[in-house]
């Protein structure tokens, strides 16, 4: 009789954390969906408004791999108030030969959130100057505390900037953040200039109207934006693809869902324009950045093949751990 993996947050988070190997994975992911063979359908997606929340279902079949995830992803946006996570969940992961359940990630949204700044730490590589020393932080939350750790493992950063519109916020992760990364880490109440002064910028907000005007950003820039990931919200001003060169993570997606949408919306990108994806980047088959000059931009609305991928990563990881059951 198969049996099935139990691990907890706690067995997870004592395996695995934000490192080179976990981005390294994440960016095979990105490679191997570029590849054409990964069979990834839409994300299932769906809004809470009464609730200031939201449920997002994602999978992804990976070629290779012995084993698919599916993952459940509530993010719940009032709950800070009650003491709790805005973001939990788990993933599923089952057998690509018979499809049998192989294991259950009670992670609360801890493998999520370790892919996703991994996924960040990918674009940057890939997009960002090299020679890129200054980061600006918007939002205040555990992902803009994970990207600043992330970007710190694939660029030479020597300052950031925080802005969030609780100020007090902004001000708590800076100073945590300074003290654990050994970097002067500044709290800003003027989001255009802490904009304007940064080499890298990332988005991490759930913000319903752009955090970003377009004439904050200059020449030589990258930004990942990645707060935009359900229908309504909105981060980066859509004026701002005028001056971008823009790679989405799924081009598919971030037409429904991300920064490109609104673009759309208004019209400032025509219906039906093509956009090489980050995948294709890493792979060699689309350019990287173009010059020192050019403003970039990576619309990151999260895949299910980065679940499938940081799943599986864990599970090598976590040999022996946890509990098992029979089926």
């Amino acid at each position: 009789m198969p049996r099935i993996r139990i691990l907890t947050e706690a067995d997870l988070r004592a395996v695995i954390d934000l490192s080179p190997e976990v981005i390294d994975c994440v960016a095979d992911a990105f490679r191997a969906l570029a590849a054409g063979k990964v069979v990834m359908p839409p994300i299932l997606s769906m809004a809470l408004a009464e609730h200031n929340g939201e449920v997002d279902v994602k999978t992804a079949y990976v070629p290779g791999l012995a084993g698919f995830a599916i993952k459940v992803s509530p993010g719940f946006f009032d709950n800070p108030k009650l003491g709790l996570p805005s973001t939990s969940g788990l993933m599923m992961v089952f057998s690509t030969r018979t499809g049998q359940v192989q294991a259950l990630l009670l992670d609360n949204g801890y493998l999520t959130d370790l892919r996703t700044a991994a996924a960040g730490a990918v674009a940057a590589r890939a997009l960002a100057r090299e020679d890129a020393t200054s980061a600006c932080i918007l939002g205040a939350g555990l992902q803009a505390r994970m990207q600043l750790r992330a970007l710190t493992l694939v660029r030479p950063v020597t300052r950031a900037s925080v802005w969030a519109r609780d100020g007090a916020k902004a001000q708590a992760m800076a100073a945590e953040m300074s003290a654990q990364l050994g970097l002067p880490v500044t709290a800003s109440a003027d989001p255009a200039s802490a904009v304007s002064a940064a080499d890298i910028i990332v988005t991490t907000t759930p913000a319903t109207a752009p955090v970003v005007r377009a004439d904050w950003l200059r020449p030589g820039q990258h930004v990942t934006a990645m707060g935009s990931d359900q229908h309504g919200k909105n981060e980066i001003d859509p004026a701002a693809f005028a001056r971008i060169r823009y790679v989405p993570d799924r081009l598919s997606q971030t037409r429904a869902l991300g920064e490109l949408r609104v673009a759309l919306a208004v019209g400032i990108v025509a219906d039906g324009t093509e956009f090489a994806e980050l995948g294709a980047v890493l792979a060699g088959d689309a350019p990287g950045r173009r010059s020192a000059d050019e403003i970039t931009l990576a619309d990151l609305t999260g895949t299910g093949v980065q679940d499938t991928a940081i799943a599986t990563l864990a599970l090598q990881r976590a040999a022996g751990a946890g509990v098992e059951i029979d089926s």
